[in-house]
């Protein structure tokens, strides 16, 4: 399964009706960090198919789904599961600091 992109159009779908945990990377096209977390869950979203859905929010692009879950700074990284939200992470993580958040 390949890293989703995650409008306000398809959250509902994509992430809120998902039976399996979802990862949300807040990110934008400008931002420094965000293209240094862009290869990290790229690679842990081939390793973890199937047993979590990877998805990508641009935060200039998707503003009203950044408010609702107050991300202020870029990258934030949020799980959900079963429609719910579980942890969050600022900031560039790697995969070992990713893998704990998913609690895998």
């Amino acid at each position: 399964m390949a890293v989703v992109t995650i409008t306000n159009d398809n959250f509902e779908e994509e992430v809120l009706a998902c039976k399996i945990p979802v990862i949300l990377d807040f990110w934008a096209d400008w931002c420094g960090p965000c293209k240094m977390q862009a290869p990290v869950f790229d690679a842990l979203a081939e390793e973890l198919d199937g047993k979590v859905k990877f998805g990508k929010v641009n935060v200039d692009e998707q503003s009203a789904l950044s408010l609702k879950y107050q991300v202020m700074n870029i990258p934030t990284l949020i799980v959900m599961d079963h429609g719910e939200f579980k942890e969050r992470a600022v900031g560039v993580q790697n995969k070992e600091a990713l893998k704990a958040l998913l609690n895998m």
